[in-house]
């Protein structure tokens, strides 16, 4: 029977019903498999996945396919934000077998979980012709699929293998350049981003080419990172009446978007705006971090700090049925009741016309140009431009409440709740807006409270109470992140010895000696054919490259060498594949800036340190960590370094520190005077 009911994961519950008898991923099912010696059908998604719900409306729901399913085959499903381990060994499959990957993710393995097909998406006739095919094939010539798992489990634990580089010097010969020459070849430079559609808004490729690009003097770097923030928020990509950004562009123009909103990507995306506000001042991006942040407050947060995982790209349309967009899109007829009079000019500001027109007869609003040129175009002032679209804002959103809300994948991620603290963290560092903060150590207290053990180690998953699923490499990996980002902003050095803690247990229980690289599950955790390395950055950076990060970072609070050597063989690790798809290793291109420019290290000591942190962190300043105190402290940077009523900020690069400092000014002119 399906046993689904028993699961808390949205996602798996969505299937509860199905005739499809699922079971769940665990130790159980899988030993049911090799004693029944029955193929398995592993089914990979998640709750927000438009086509894993066409999927299950054709195929997962129909008789037809469930006696087949029931008959011939153990039928797992797996959430893959609740077990990426078995996404990403899956997934791995069916990339070497097809050439390509996505979800809905659906392999079929011998019974010991070894895969011998797959593909993603599959029409209802296609599915079950394949799996009668296959059961066939196994009942009549077993050795033929045993052979094919054999060659392709070879493939799979080859698909991740890094080798150690031992060559030192690649990191200074390395040529950054022509990697970011190749990149700019593929720049759509009409609408941001790269050439082609669909678009991903990949924010650490972004973040890249703002950083390279200011400190290298390269105006088309830095300004081509701008332009797609601004295409990005301007485009129907970016949800103009509630705040946040939906998953990615179907389209070259960032106009009609897969209307899912994940928690991650609206993370990444409040520090990468807030941080082009501190270098542009753009009031656009000012406006993006405070409505995306509203929305992960309004519709993500739960009472404890928590925040929940998506929102379903599909709603509920007016006649009751499932529909990809329902919720977010308008008619022409809709917004002329809605804002009568002032529609005339609403049209041309959100261009209800044939270039903001989707399909049928509904529109996704996208905009084409700034606010000040829109006003010089159409004789208005900003001021009463800003009143007009607050009002608008106001109106479409208290008529779209009425509607059915996206269904909400309510579990709670420890990793992506480590990026959206770091998102609340560096808009409280750039816009000092109290509130932020709260936000950030509410939702920072939550992870301590529920999903750190006593024994130092991390779950991965809570809901309803309840923490579950030992923690993955990505959990330990943003948390260490979020904490020091928090340890920062507040100087409170219990952040940064909790992200020691959980660094040291990483390196206990998930580092592999022979390459200095990290697994993604420790040595506790079977799965399946191999046990993997997330080392390539995606659109969320890679966990091994956030664990370079931290590496490098805390080498510096705790003058530790031993993380600092781990870090740059991590990085020397992955060099040699950066030339042929730098989007893949954006991350480990900024910890290359670290290694190659200058990087500081502010300390600020006395009673008026905060004072001077707040003015500090308002800049745009990478390559610097910050720490310090109020009073007398005894960590490695700020030992020795309090004076009784005096407040200095030393400044300190390659093991050498300026005099200290009483002015913010003097100290903002030693971070900025060095350009390459």
């Amino acid at each position: 029977m399906n046993s689904l009911q028993h699961e808390s994961s949205p996602y798996l519950l969505q299937h509860a019903k199905n005739p499809v008898y699922w079971k769940p991923w665990n130790k159980e099912v899988l030993k049911q498999a090799q004693e029944t010696e029955k193929l398995m059908v592993i089914s990979i998604g998640y709750a927000a996945c438009h086509w894993c719900h066409v999927m299950e409306h054709e195929s997962f729901e129909d008789m037809g396919v469930a006696e087949i399913m029931n008959d011939h085959f153990i039928s797992i499903k797996v959430d893959r934000e609740e077990r990426p381990e078995v996404d990403q060994l899956y997934m791995n499959a069916v990339q070497l077998m097809t050439g390509r990957g996505g979800w809905p993710l659906n392999v079929v393995t011998l019974p010991d979980g070894r895969p011998v097909w797959g593909g993603t998406y599959f029409r209802k006739e296609e599915w079950k012709s394949a799996l009668l095919q296959l059961q066939k094939l196994y009942e009549q010539q077993p050795e033929t699929l045993h052979e094919y798992a054999t060659k392709l489990e070879k493939g799979i634990q080859d698909f991740d293998l890094i080798e150690r580089n031992e060559n030192e010097m690649a990191l200074q010969k390395f040529d950054l350049q022509s990697i970011v020459e190749q990149w700019k070849r593929n720049f759509d430079l009409e609408w941001g981003g790269l050439r082609g559609a669909p678009k991903f808004m990949m924010p650490s490729s972004l973040e890249f080419w703002l950083h390279y690009g200011i400190h290298t003097s390269d105006a088309l770097l830095e300004s081509h990172a701008l332009r797609t923030l601004i295409k990005m928020a301007q485009g129907g990509l970016y949800d103009a009446i509630g705040g946040g950004f939906a998953r990615y562009s179907v389209d070259e123009r960032w106009h009609i978007p897969h209307f899912e909103k994940m928690l991650y990507d609206n993370a990444q995306l409040i520090s990468l705006y807030s941080k082009a506000y501190a270098h542009s001042k753009n009031p656009l991006f000012k406006t993006v971090v405070k409505e995306t942040i509203s929305f992960l407050e309004r519709e993500l947060k739960d009472n404890i700090g928590a925040f929940y995982s998506s929102l379903d790209a599909d709603s509920e349309n007016e006649n009751g049925r499932m529909e990809e967009g329902a919720y977010y899109s308008f008619t022409e007829q809709e917004l002329k009741k809605i804002l009568e009079d002032d529609f005339s000019l609403f049209k041309e500001y959100f261009n209800i016309n044939s270039f903001g027109k989707w399909e049928e007869d509904k529109f996704v609003l996208i905009r084409k140009v700034a606010d000040s040129e829109f006003c010089e175009n159409h004789s208005i002032s900003e001021e009463d431009l800003e009143a007009k679209v607050k009002t608008w804002k106001t109106k479409l959103f208290s008529f779209r409440n009425k509607r059915k809300r996206p269904r909400l994948d309510d579990k709670s991620l420890t990793s992506w709740n480590g990026l959206a603290l770091i998102g609340l963290v560096d808009a409280y560092k750039i816009f000092q807006e109290p509130s932020y903060l709260n936000l950030a150590l509410k939702n920072a207290n939550f992870i301590l409270r529920y999903q750190v053990k006593k024994d130092g180690s991390l779950f991965h998953s809570y809901k309803n109470g309840k923490s579950t699923i030992p923690g993955f490499l990505e959990d330990y990996a943003m948390a260490i992140s979020a904490f020091i980002s928090l340890h920062e902003a507040t100087l409170d050095k219990k952040w940064l010895k909790l992200s020691q803690q959980l660094t040291d247990y990483c390196i206990e229980h998930f580092l592999d000696t022979k390459t200095t690289m990290f697994y993604f599950t420790t040595e506790e955790e079977k799965t399946p054919v191999a046990r993997t390395m997330e080392y390539r950055d995606n659109v969320i950076p890679a966990s091994n490259s956030i664990m370079a990060h931290n590496l490098f970072h805390l080498s510096h609070y705790f003058e530790n060498e031993t993380y600092h050597t781990l870090a740059k063989q991590m990085l020397l690790n992955v060099l040699p594949e950066i030339e042929a798809y730098p989007t893949g290793f954006s991350n480990w291109l900024q910890l290359l800036l670290k290694f190659r420019q200058p990087f500081y290290e502010v300390v600020l000591m006395g009673n008026d340190a905060e004072n001077k942190r707040r003015d500090l962190q308002k800049e745009y300043i990478p390559n610097t960590l910050f720490t310090g105190s109020e009073t007398d402290d005894s960590l490695p940077l700020t030992r020795n370094r309090f004076v009784s009523d005096k407040t200095y900020v030393y400044v300190c690069k390659n093991n050498s520190c300026n005099l200290p400092q009483t002015e913010v000014s003097e100290v903002l002119k030693m971070l900025k005077k060095e350009k390459k």
